[in-house]
């Protein structure tokens, strides 16, 4: 991988995604880990890129971004990437859906390859995360148990340095401005936030505060 430390070579991590893969679908169709590899490199160097623009020293070491595939969040990143990456180059389907399954299954964590997530975002041990087909900006965070999703077909659109709190969701027809914050168990449904914002509790009971401060982990 191009300026990434790795814990695996690249045709290793293929090799070892594959294995995974096959091990749990053992369907007569396996998947071949040789041909993932083209798609690999596109999306290592997109791992590369994003994980450069997290400060902190199991992301980005102060020289170079750096990718351990025994670090849970590290690892469900790159599945998200690899898959997503063989979707957009027209790899078999059901090797996308098994490779967001094999995430799903190792992490709990719901991010279908279709899914546009930006370029820079960052899971916190996001167990029980479900996101959908918003639309969404760079420095976003996911923690544990959020969710983005429809309201009546409607998904909503996240501005940049979004970072929702566990159990947090966004909903529906929502227009989210930049540097917002939905906190813990928090819930915002069809309805805009203007940027610097942190929105607090449910459609029935809430509080919107501002946001003055951007968030510590990303690099500048």
């Amino acid at each position: 991988m191009n300026e990434l430390s790795t814990s695996l070579a690249l045709d290793q991590l293929c090799g070892l995604a594959a294995r995974q893969v096959n091990t749990m679908f053992c369907d007569g169709s396996p998947v071949p880990a040789d041909e993932l590899l083209p798609s690999a490199r596109l999306a290592s160097a997109r791992l590369e890129h994003c994980f450069s623009k997290v400060d902190n020293k199991y992301f980005f070491d102060g020289t170079q971004a750096v990718f351990d595939h025994l670090h849970g969040d590290q690892y469900a990143m790159w599945l998200y990437f690899l898959s997503n990456q063989l979707y957009r180059d027209g790899a078999p389907a059901a090797w996308c859906k098994k490779l967001f399954l094999l995430n799903k299954a190792l992490h709990g964590c719901d991010v279908f390859h279709e899914v546009e997530l930006p370029s820079i975002f960052l899971f916190v041990h996001p167990l029980g995360t479900v996101l959908g087909r918003g639309h969404y900006s760079d420095y976003f965070i996911a923690y544990q148990r959020v969710g983005v999703g429809s309201n009546r077909g409607v998904y909503p659109t996240l501005g940049a340095h979004l970072t929702l709190r566990p159990g947090s969701a966004v909903l529906g027809h929502c227009t989210v401005g930049s540097h917002c914050s939905i906190a813990a168990e928090s819930l915002l449904l069809d309805r805009d936030l203007a940027a610097h914002s942190v929105y607090i509790g449910n459609p029935r009971d809430h509080v919107i505060r501002t946001q003055s401060t951007a968030q510590p982990i990303w690099r500048t």
